[in-house]
């Protein structure tokens, strides 16, 4: 899904870099999810229960509103 490329190649150009460890860590496990699971998440069809994810979650589409 094409929006789903720009999201997420947008954070990793923007934020990898500067993220923690933690957090790219998530972001690795969070591209291993179904691809219908990640874009639910971020065109805001369904919201992710453990806090990390949701973490990851919020900024990608914060991301994605610059």
């Amino acid at each position: 899904m094409k929006e789903l490329d720009l999201i997420l190649g947008a954070w990793l150009a923007h934020c990898w870099e500067a993220a923690a460890v933690a957090e790219r860590a998530e972001f690795e496990r969070f591209l291993e999810l179904p691809d219908p699971v990640i874009a639910a998440y971020l065109l805001g069809r369904d919201t992710p229960t453990e806090p990390e994810t949701l973490a990851l979650v919020e900024q990608l589409r914060k991301q994605r509103s610059r």
